[in-house]
C-alpha cells in the first residue's frame, strides 16, 4: 500500500509530532521528533552544529511506501549519508541551486541516516587560502539560480565509520556538541576529497583511487586519535580496509612521510605542548603520548626540537620546530 501525501500535509504531520517529542534538557541544541503516529515509528533529530550548518539524523520505520510530489524550490547544498536503507551503499551530495519538482518515494522499510545541510559559501571559509571565495573544484555545487548538481559517490569505509560516531555519538550536552562539530567537518572533508582529485585539486601523479585517498586519510586520523597506545602499520592497514603496501605508499605520496614518522612528529608535537603547560612531568608526558623509555622520548625530542624534554619544562626555546 501507498500512501499519498501533500508537503504541506507532510509538515503538518511532523509539527504536531515535535509538539509531543518530549526534549532533553541536557541538550537545548537539539531538537527532537517522533515520527508521526500515522505513517510510522522513530525519530529525527536537528542539530544546528555550526551557524547555519544543520546536522539531520533519523533511525525511522514505516508502516506503508510514502509518495509525496517535491515543488521546485531553491536547495542548499547537502550530503546525504544511509547506513541502513535502500541506497545505502552510495551517499548523495546534493549541491545548492535549483532543484528540479519530483516524486519523493520512502519506502515502507527502516531508514538510519543523517543529512548536513549548509549554504554553498561556507565552504569558502573551510579554506582560508581561497579569501573567502569558494575553490574552484567546489564551483559545481553552487550553482544559484542553475539547476543542482547531483552527486553519487561509493560510501567508504572511512565514511561509513564517521557517520556511526555522528549517529551513536556517546557524549551529552555540550561535549556531544563538540564531538559532532568535528566529525561534521570531517564527514564534508572525506566527502569532498574525491571531488578535489578528480578536478585536479591533488596531484593527479598520485595515481589512487579517491576511495583510495579517503581511506589513507581515515588511517592518519586514527594515527591522531590514538597517539598513546597506536595501532601497528598492519593493523592500521586493515583498518581501513588497505593492503599494508598501499597504505605506506598512499601516505607517504599525500603527505610527504612514512606512517611512523608522522606518527612521531605528531607525538613530539603533542608533547612539546603538554611540556609548556608546565602541570605534568617529563614521565608523565612521555606516558600520555606513548613512550614507557624515558631514554626513547628524550632522545626522539632532542632530535624533532634541538632541547630536552626537561629544558622545554622549564622555558627553554626550541631550537628546531
Amino acid at each position: 500500500m501507498t500512501i499519498t501525501t501533500t508537503t504541506a500535509e507532510w509538515l503538518e504531520w511532523w509539527a504536531e509530532a515535535a509538539k509531543n517529542s518530549l526534549q532533553n534538557p541536557l541538550e537545548p541544541f537539539e531538537l527532537y521528533r517522533q515520527v508521526p503516529k500515522q505513517v510510522g515509528k522513530g525519530y529525527e533529530r536537528d542539530i544546528e552544529v555550526y551557524p547555519q550548518v544543520l546536522l539531520s539524523m533519523w533511525d525511522c520505520e514505516y508502516h506503508d511506501d510514502i509518495s509525496q510530489k517535491e515543488p521546485e524550490s531553491n536547495h542548499p547544498l547537502q550530503f546525504y549519508v544511509q547506513l541502513l536503507g535502500n541506497n545505502a551503499d552510495n551517499t548523495l551530495i546534493s549541491g545548492a541551486g535549483v532543484q528540479r519538482s519530483w516524486m519523493s518515494i520512502t519506502p515502507k522499510s527502516r531508514s538510519v541516516g543523517m543529512n548536513i545541510h549548509l549554504p554553498p559559501e561556507l565552504l569558502g571559509t573551510f579554506f582560508p587560502i581561497a579569501g573567502g571565495e569558494i575553490p574552484s573544484q567546489f564551483s559545481l555545487l553552487a550553482k544559484d539560480n542553475d539547476l543542482q548538481t547531483i552527486l553519487e559517490p561509493k560510501k567508504t569505509s572511512a565514511v561509513n565509520s564517521v557517520v556511526q560516531q555522528i549517529i551513536y555519538c556517546p557524549y551529552q550536552g555540550i561535549t556531544k556538541l563538540m564531538f559532532l562539530q568535528v566529525r561534521v567537518l570531517e564527514l564534508i572533508r572525506l566527502q569532498l576529497t574525491p571531488l578535489l582529485v578528480d578536478r585536479g585539486g591533488m596531484q593527479l601523479s598520485l595515481r589512487q583511487k579517491p576511495e583510495t585517498i579517503a581511506c589513507i586519510y581515515h588511517a592518519k586520523d586514527i594515527l591522531l586519535s590514538r597517539l598513546e597506545n597506536p595501532p601497528s602499520i598492519l593493523e592500521l592497514a586493515q583498518l581501513v580496509g588497505l593492503s599494508e603496501s598501499t597504505l605506506q605508499r598512499g601516505f607517504r605520496q599525500l603527505f610527504g612521510t612514512t606512517v611512523f614518522s608522522y606518527l612521531t612528529d605528531k607525538r613530539m608535537e603533542r608533547a612539546e605542548q603538554l611540556l609548556r603547560s608546565g602541570r605534568l612531568s617529563v614521565a608523565e608526558v612521555a606516558n600520555l603520548v606513548g613512550y614507557a623509555h624515558l631514554g626513547h622520548f628524550g632522545a626522539a625530542f632532542k632530535r624533532r626540537f634541538g632541547i630536552t624534554p626537561s629544558e622545554c619544562l622549564f622555558g627553554k626555546k626550541l631550537v628546531s620546530g
